[in-house]
């Protein structure tokens, strides 16, 4: 064959192969721009910004799950690690809305961590965003749950313990018809009736202080407090208690200490350890009340001779209604909110109560405040309430 032809049959081959290359990095170029695009999908215009002030955690989520755009709460409630949604219960709801195109609500309880009972309950809220996208809405209900709980318990709690003294009039009163004409009898009713009755009162003023106590807000009407005058009047309202059961209850310790609060809380708190310390205690025995300075705390200890309180009902002392013995606090006429409300004080005032106690050798309730600053105390110094 001719040279000059196999040169340009050499050329023209050469040149084919050149512009299939081209031809072949162009499709290779596209293909990579429209990986580029599905690898990196973008929310519909406007969505970002509506999402960051709904005040909600949320998460936008592909067709497969993967996460597009999530907010710090959803990574804070565990709902997301990296890009990847990890709760299953949730992954099941986003599946059933893409395939019916309906919204749908859910409830999740949650593991606060890896230790612990403690819980986190969302509310969600999952919806289809577009063509290829669901939105998921998270509220922190928590907290509404946990008062709802108490709230219907605390009714459960109220309605119980008022049939007990309202049943026991009603037949006490019968009886005391039966019996109209036993003296005797009547005499005995009667004082039932009138024990039965000072149950039903104490009971009912019980819940009527702890509701205001709920209800009251301590920063406005909080001014400065002297701790030791608040004892002294507190000491005073038992006064009769303890001389009808022979108990002496020595107030000691030396301290000007003043709080930020609100004086009658602190002196019905206060009022209420007391009284509770009085009713276990044996008669003849001794109630000790001692007030100290410490690290910048107003520290109260109220110290009985009763019976103890073992290790194993200290956790729940504190809790409405609770009663280690039921019989003997009807006894005692002691009505199971207390200690209730001496918590729900103290901690309202951004103080703690601690309890030491041993089976047979009494118990002593600590009472913890932060102090108001020395400053303070004496700029208000005419301000300083009992």
């Amino acid at each position: 064959m001719n040279p000059v032809l196999l040169a340009l049959l050499a050329g023209m081959l050469g040149l084919a192969a050149g512009a299939f290359g081209v031809l072949a990095y162009g499709a290779s170029q596209r293909q990579r721009r429209d990986l580029a695009t599905i690898s990196e999908p973008t929310i519909p215009e406007g969505a970002a910004e509506v999402l960051s002030v709904i005040g909600r955690a949320y998460i936008i989520a592909d067709a497969i799950d993967g996460v597009v755009r999530a907010s710090p709460g959803a990574y804070a409630f565990g709902l997301v690690r990296g890009h990847t949604i990890v709760n299953e219960q949730l992954l099941g709801i986003c599946a059933r809305v893409r395939r019916d195109g309906v919204i749908e609500e859910a409830r999740l309880e949650l593991p606060r961590g890896p230790l612990g009972d403690g819980a986190l309950i969302l509310q969600v809220r999952v919806a289809t965003v577009g063509e290829e996208y669901v939105l998921i809405l998270a509220d922190d209900r928590t907290e509404i749950t946990r008062t709802e709980e108490v709230r219907n318990d605390f009714v459960a709690n109220v309605s119980h313990e008022l049939k007990t003294p309202v049943g026991a009039i009603s037949l006490l009163s019968e009886a005391l018809d039966d019996a109209a004409g036993d003296e005797d009898a009547v005499r005995r009713f009667a004082g039932r009736m009138r024990r039965e009755s000072s149950r039903l009162t104490a009971l009912v003023q019980d819940i009527i202080e702890l509701s205001r106590l709920q209800s009251t807000d301590i920063v406005d009407r909080a001014k400065p407090v002297n701790v030791a005058r608040v004892l002294e009047d507190a000491v005073e309202a038992n006064r009769l208690n303890a001389e009808n059961k022979n108990i002496e209850v020595l107030l000691g310790g030396t301290s000007d200490a003043a709080v930020y609060g609100d004086a009658p809380m602190l002196t019905t708190a206060f009022r209420n350890l007391i009284d509770n310390a009085i009713r276990y205690s044996p008669e003849g025995s001794r109630v000790g009340i001692g007030l100290q300075s410490r690290d910048g705390m107003a520290q109260v200890a109220v110290t009985d001779q009763g019976p103890g309180i073992a290790a194993e009902e200290q956790e729940r002392i504190f809790e409405r209604f609770y009663r280690i013995d039921s019989a003997r606090s009807r006894h005692t006429g002691g009505t199971g909110l207390g200690l209730s409300i001496v918590k729900h004080v103290v901690a309202n005032h951004g103080g703690d109560v601690d309890l030491w106690s041993r089976p047979g050798q009494g118990s002593t309730f600590t009472v913890r405040l932060p102090e108001m600053d020395p400053v303070d105390t004496r700029e208000s110094e005419q301000g300083v309430t009992a």
